[in-house]
């Protein structure tokens, strides 16, 4: 039997447990080292997100809300010309209808320059504002958040971070998990100037808000650029995505759904674009086209993007929060007619359930409480990342990193290895960085005197 004092309690714990229980310590410690800048700007970022609609209609309201709505609107046609005018070299590519009578209408053109967007009053054609698209703020924290603002390297980093928060909850709920100790369980012991302190929030925070991290990396996995990728492409092909068929009778582009619209769902980011037609006779025209997507009863505020070749297409779409909601539609530009009418409903178990997954983590399934369930766990995010870094800081001896001991029973690491291939079977980046993170710990700075007092 073995004396334990890894988690500031006394306890009588058996050398095999001790083991494990340190093999997990060094492992989470390793997963936190690594991901607390990330999970702080996660956290923050993501807290942004969630009012991006409540920023968007008070810091932007000067662009995205009218002031004085009139009567009549004018047409989709005449709000995209006045939003060209003076620029003969611009094209436009989309046009958002307004999702009420106090929203401005926004159109988006190409030019050599880049894409922007213009927002306008839909009653009287008055400019509100123009700006480049990757400068738009929500865009900008939303690619922060994802780190693809800077590369995809960095995206995948983002990735293995998601990976290894799923394991940081697992891991955290064991060793806070109650062994005959009463402090550190449910509340706090002593001060801030104590280490016990910092390790009792640490350890509290993580426990009441661990359920709640834990979906918040597991329905943010689904955007990963590698991962997601594959579970999208699994779910198509398996007929639990979007349904191919509704493409069977259709010549399609090359082109993805999110190529072409501003905003495009999990499930048909990646569905191609069909194509018109022949004959290819007069076009109807974006006034028309919006007309034909009024009348398939689509729901207000949805994205119209517009043909740019010969035998392209119309596509409305509209993500909202109400997912019952969530719609797109390809229409013929020549004949009008509807190609593909894909609506929430079409979709199979797995869409959906990721689709939910997404709307939760987002905050827009249950309105404000959901915002603030999913702030409150952001918060959580930041304050566990804290204590975790200031309980390290107090408890490393001078002149060492602290790192938790190594198991004495060397045998645990098997155990380890076969977590880690099977992490990395489920999701290929985090299992990699786990595997490396594990090889350096054995066979680097186990066996090299000086790294292995460093990390002592």
């Amino acid at each position: 039997m073995t004396i334990s004092h890894g988690a500031d309690t006394l306890a009588i714990v058996p050398p095999s447990r001790l083991s494990l229980q340190r093999a997990i310590w060094r492992w989470h410690f390793y997963a936190g080292l690594l991901c607390v800048p990330f999970m702080i700007l996660l956290a923050v970022t993501g807290s942004l997100y969630l009012f991006k609609d409540e920023i968007n209609h008070t810091l932007f309201a000067y662009r995205t809300v009218v002031a004085n709505p009139g009567t009549p609107a004018l047409s989709p046609e005449e709000l995209v010309d006045k939003a060209l005018e003076g620029r003969p070299e611009a094209a436009a590519t989309a046009y958002a209808e307004p999702a009420d009578a106090t929203s401005s209408a926004k159109v988006t053109y190409r030019d050599d320059s880049g894409k922007y967007y213009v927002y306008l009053d839909p009653y009287s054609g008055a400019v509100l504002d123009t700006l480049r698209a990757d400068r738009e703020p929500m865009w900008l924290i939303k690619k922060i958040h994802s780190l693809e603002l800077f590369g995809t390297f960095t995206n995948r980093l983002i990735e293995a971070v998601g990976g290894f928060a799923l394991i940081l909850v697992i891991t955290g709920i064991y060793l806070w998990w109650p062994r005959g100790q009463s402090g550190g369980v449910v509340t706090v012991r002593g001060t801030p100037a104590r280490r016990v302190w910092w390790r009792d929030l640490h350890a509290v925070t993580g426990a009441f808000a661990g359920l709640v991290i834990f979906f918040l990396a597991a329905s943010g996995l689904p955007w990963a650029g590698f991962w997601g990728k594959q579970l999208n492409g699994f779910a198509t092909q398996a007929g639990l995505g979007y349904p191919t068929q509704l493409w069977d009778n259709t010549p399609t582009s090359t082109v993805p759904l999110q190529d072409v619209v501003s905003k495009a769902g999990w499930t048909v980011e990646n569905s191609p674009v069909p194509q018109s037609a022949l004959p290819y006779t007069h076009a109807i025209g974006l006034d028309r086209a919006v007309a034909v997507a009024r009348g398939l009863g689509i729901a207000p505020g949805f994205e119209m993007a517009l043909p740019t070749e010969e035998n392209g297409v119309y596509t409305a779409a509209i993500f909202p929060d109400d997912l019952s909601k969530e719609r797109t539609i390809h229409i013929d530009q020549y004949s009008g007619r509807p190609i593909v009418d894909l609506k929430f409903g079409d979709f199979g178990g797995v869409a959906k359930a990721i689709e939910f997954g997404i709307n939760v983590h987002q905050g827009q399934q249950w309105g404000l409480a959901n915002q603030l369930v999913m702030l409150a766990t952001c918060l959580a995010v930041v304050l566990a990342s804290v204590s975790g870094v200031m309980m390290w800081w107090k408890r490393r001896p001078t002149g060492k990193l602290g790192v938790p001991p190594y198991p004495s029973d060397s045998r645990v690491y098997r155990g380890l290895w076969i977590v880690a291939i099977a992490v990395g079977l489920a999701f290929p980046v985090t299992g990699l960085a786990i595997m490396v993170m594990v090889a350096l710990d054995l066979l680097v700075i186990r066996t090299v005197p000086p790294l292995r007092r460093a990390f002592g």
